[in-house]
């Protein structure tokens, strides 16, 4: 098992910035990549963006490339989403999540190939 605790939300201004937090436990060696989600009231959970565990390789949703960065630090087994410029359609709750090495044949990209979750942080951007 792994576990997840997200920080770092809260309310901003449009244009303004924060920082998720997201430390992971637990079974950390069986993590092949994390992800950041959010999820609007009304809608579906989307995907935001991921990175490979090991280092390297990133990625984003369209809506999110060149604002938010996504990056870790595997001394501290933590997984951070700088958010910059925010927009209030940005305004959601944001949950990390993990994806085990055994779920290979999921793109990081996919919800249904992370099998931890946190317990979700609220992102509120005012206008």
């Amino acid at each position: 098992q792994v576990q997840l605790v997200e920080s770092g939300g809260g309310l901003v201004q449009a244009g303004g910035s924060l920082r998720l937090s997201c430390v992971a436990s637990g079974r950390t060696f069986s993590i092949a990549y994390m992800g950041w989600f959010r999820q609007a009231p009304g809608k579906e959970r989307e995907f935001v963006a991921a990175i490979k565990w090991s280092g390297g390789s990133t990625y984003y949703a369209d809506s999110v490339k060149g604002r938010f960065t996504i990056s870790r630090d595997s001394a501290k087994n933590t997984v951070y989403l700088q958010m910059n410029s925010l927009k209030p359609e940005d305004t959601a709750v944001y949950y990390c999540a993990a994806k085990p090495h055994s779920r290979y044949n999921y793109s990081p990209i996919v919800r249904d190939g992370y099998d931890y979750w946190g317990q979700g942080t609220q992102v509120t951007v005012s206008t």
